[in-house]
């Protein structure tokens, strides 16, 4: 979908077509853009910016907060027209999915086409589409010619659509990772293309060498996954002020764990592993996590677990901006959860 959050905020709200639209948090708080319209974005907004920064980039932005309720009503909405042409479906987020309509009497091509006619149509939304011979090549395909694009790669086409495609542009290859592949001047798919798996793996580790070496190429044999299984839980806050004090970071670290616990139990569920999230005023984010002897939803043992965890940190030392906290390793609930001593995987 194109730029989803704010597209159905001026589908219900048509005064603010034409206008740059900024769906987030309000620009005197310590919010962030959840995305924001094609407005918007020509003044070099982005998601996950600060909203605070978006207002200065657009001081006339409207910034609306979220209704994620309404986002879901209307993701609903758009698989149900998916499910005309295919039961293969793949969601990956509420404003995106993959669909294999391999057998299908329609081509391909005609498929997206309808799916972008009956979304508009029916919903009045536009969306953009990548048709190809696998995941790999269709997701890529489909941010190319946004917004209401419509991008095909034919099997035959594959190897010259990926010759001189910029590595960062494949999914799961992020800032971190890219920065890695610099070192190695690997900037375009084709820059691997010389190297063998083997050296690739030695290099750059048994994973991401194996990784690069088929998707560079176009491979992907990745099939569709249509039963989704949740395998974390959590959540996270920012502050309206960096916490420096210890104690107020521990406060807000019980907050924290009594709602991941009552979600936890919610949705009937218990998990093995905590991970606490912290990024700093400097905007620098770590991550460390701990694993438990068995399952837990009780607010006190992850509590004491992220406390521990935060021992790890600079919390106290240098101001945080926001904290988070996430339960994974979901296994069948009936175990004890009582009293479960720590093993640290650090």
């Amino acid at each position: 979908m194109d730029s989803f959050y704010a597209s159905v905020e001026i589908l219900d709200n048509p005064s603010l077509k034409g206008k740059p639209v900024i769906v987030g948090g309000s620009p005197h708080s310590r919010g962030v853009v959840a995305t924001c319209s094609y407005e918007a974005r020509k003044f070099g907004i982005h998601s996950a910016m600060a909203s605070s920064r978006a207002f200065k980039l657009c001081p006339q932005a409207i910034f609306v907060r979220g209704n994620f309720p309404r986002y879901k009503e209307v993701s609903l909405q758009i698989r149900e027209i998916f499910s005309r042409f295919t039961t293969l479906i793949e969601p990956l987020s509420l404003d995106e999915a993959y669909l294999d309509v391999t057998g299908h009497e329609l081509y391909a091509t005609q498929i997206a086409k309808k799916i972008k006619h009956f979304i508009q149509k029916e919903i009045g939304l536009t969306a953009s589409a990548g048709v190809g011979p696998n995941k790999l090549i269709a997701k890529i395909a489909s941010d190319l010619d946004k917004p209401n694009g419509l991008t095909v790669i034919q099997p035959h086409q594959v190897e010259e659509f990926m010759r001189n495609l910029a590595l960062r542009k494949i999914s799961g290859i992020g800032e971190a990772t890219e920065k890695k592949l610099l070192q190695y001047s690997f900037k375009i798919c084709s820059d691997i293309w010389p190297y063998t798996e083997e050296e690739l793996k030695e290099k750059l580790g048994e994973r991401l060498g194996s990784f690069l070496y088929t998707r560079t190429r176009g491979l992907d044999e990745d099939p569709i996954h249509t039963h989704w299984v949740r395998k974390s839980l959590g959540t996270e806050t920012t502050f309206a002020e960096d916490l420096l004090d210890r104690e107020k970071i521990k406060e807000e670290l019980i907050k924290l764990s009594e709602q991941v616990a009552e979600s936890l139990k919610k949705k009937n569920l218990a998990g093995k592993t905590i991970t606490l999230k912290v990024k700093y005023s400097d905007f620098k984010s770590i991550t460390r996590a701990k694993s438990i002897e068995a399952i837990t939803n009780q607010s006190a043992l992850i509590n004491e677990t992220a406390y521990s965890l935060l021992s790890k940190t600079l919390a106290g030392e240098k101001p945080i901006r926001l904290l988070g906290l996430c339960v994974s390793r979901f296994e069948d609930k009936t175990q004890d959860t009582s009293q479960l001593s720590l093993i640290d995987l650090l």
